[in-house]
């Protein structure tokens, strides 16, 4: 027998909800944490149809790209320690046999796409063994393999599949407040020279995270402590939270490293804020060294997501990646919300002109699940005005906590955002990255 699965109930229920249909083939997408002896699934979420489409009833018709884009919307929704684990497919008994090619395809084709662009590299101690699971749509017969994501050659390997109550209920949660305050130098000669100095930029950051020095409830932690030391096994326990602080070394000025340099920038890009992270880790004896990876991990996540969507509206509005500085623009902020009958939460972000509704309309339509627009908490980015700052200043950490902002001129007949799936795969075609934007002040300034 290969890997271990414990699964929530919640997932049961989820898959028992569906109905017996003999002919449809549903895809969905398979979430929870890895840990080195057994992984962990709390959530799962059926892919959304495409506009009118109706789920198909062959394997050929499974919409991969649609597949793909849907697991980068989920993934950028889950907090620190939390991921997409694999994929599951219901399908009807004559197609059982052919599910396992599509199963594979999925697998690797999700993993691929999620991997891109990330601001952090796997590690030894990363699984990568990914869940294919296959659901009989008439019997309810499931059947879980694995796939070695990193091995293209591997072949499926059986793993056990196994139901549990509250299996994040105790799941201990770590949260952090990190300020952001880059500039970031850019060329604004075309924009593919201008989204590779950002990348570069905010690659050199991530370095620093990464090579940061966390604390855990203001004391340092070696890599291999207990997170909770003295924990046992009680279902009467409560869900354990800490306070992370995030330490960074003297930042290195490597000019010679960065294209923007060379080519003589002609502009900054200044992120500036603070970002709300939070990280779940399993109640399986968690290492600090573990929660110190997911925790930054998010940073990184959020950033990098939030950034992505900031130009890319930008230089859809503006094709030539340029414009003025004298309107002030709101970003997303960061807001969070628990998933009924689990002990974690999920994220969105959220824009000025939109309200809470609409954020959970959101989570519907992404997650599948129905989240109380009350249990919605908004406020742990609060947005505030801030005067505009010009190009030459190189600000104070009493700036570090402004809200999301840029400065940039935008054409009136911009589109206002949307927020459907429809929209997001539509930008990406185009080529743009498609999803988050940011809850720090970011300023687009010319020299």
């Amino acid at each position: 027998m290969g890997r271990s699965y414990i699964v929530d109930v919640v997932v049961e229920r989820y898959f028992s909800s569906f109905e017996a249909s003999g002919a449809a083939c549903t895809t969905g997408l398979l979430i929870g944490q890895s840990s080195p002896q057994r992984d962990f699934v709390v959530l799962s979420t059926k892919t959304p149809q495409r506009g009118n489409e109706s789920s198909s009833g062959t394997l050929d018709n499974v919409d991969v790209d649609w597949v793909t884009e849907h697991a980068k919307q989920v993934s950028s929704m889950l907090p620190g320690g939390i991921s997409v684990l694999g994929v599951f497919l219901v399908v009807p008994p004559e197609l059982s046999k052919e599910a396992t090619n599509t199963l594979r395809k999925l697998v690797f084709v999700v993993d691929k796409y999620l991997s891109k662009g990330r601001l952090w590299y796997d590690t030894e101690e990363d699984v990568t063994e990914r869940v294919a699971l296959q659901i009989c749509s008439k019997t309810r017969k499931i059947i879980c393999k694995t796939f070695d994501v990193k091995d293209p050659k591997s072949s499926a390997k059986p793993a056990e599949w196994k139901y549990q109550s509250g299996v994040s209920s105790t799941w201990p949660v770590v949260t952090c407040s990190v300020g952001i305050n880059l500039r970031l130098p850019v060329s604004d000669k075309s924009l593919g020279d201008t989204q590779t100095c950002i990348r570069e930029g905010l690659q050199r950051w991530a370095k620093r995270i990464t090579a940061g020095t966390c604390l855990f409830n203001g004391k340092f932690m070696a890599q291999e402590t207990e997170l909770v030391a003295g924990q046992k096994k009680n279902p009467k326990l409560i869900q354990q939270k800490l306070q992370a602080q995030l330490l960074l070394p003297p930042e290195e000025c490597q000019p010679e490293q960065t294209c923007c340099v060379v080519s003589q920038p002609s502009a900054s890009v200044v992120i500036r804020g603070q970002v709300s992270c939070r990280a779940y880790l399993h109640s399986n004896k968690p290492k600090a060294g573990q929660a110190t990876e997911a925790i930054k991990r998010d940073i990184l996540n959020t950033v990098s997501c939030r950034v992505d969507m900031l130009f890319d509206d930008l230089f859809m509005s503006q094709p030539e990646g340029r414009g003025a500085v004298e309107k002030q623009h709101s970003l997303p902020l960061r807001v969070f919300a628990p998933v009924p009958e689990a002990g974690f939460c999920v994220c969105d972000y959220m824009f000025p002109d939109e309200s809470v509704s609409a954020v959970a309309e959101h989570f519907q339509e992404i997650l599948d699940r129905a989240i109380p627009e009350d249990s919605i908490d908004t406020g742990l980015e609060v947005s505030r005005e801030e005067p505009h700052t010009p190009a030459h200043s190189t600000g104070g950490s009493c700036q570090e906590d402004v809200p999301a902002q840029i400065h940039t001129e935008a054409p009136q007949d911009v589109p206002k955002k949307q927020r459907s799936l429809e929209y997001f795969v539509g930008m990406a075609v185009a080529g743009g990255i498609a999803l988050l934007a940011a809850a720090t002040s970011l300023l687009y300034l010319g020299e």
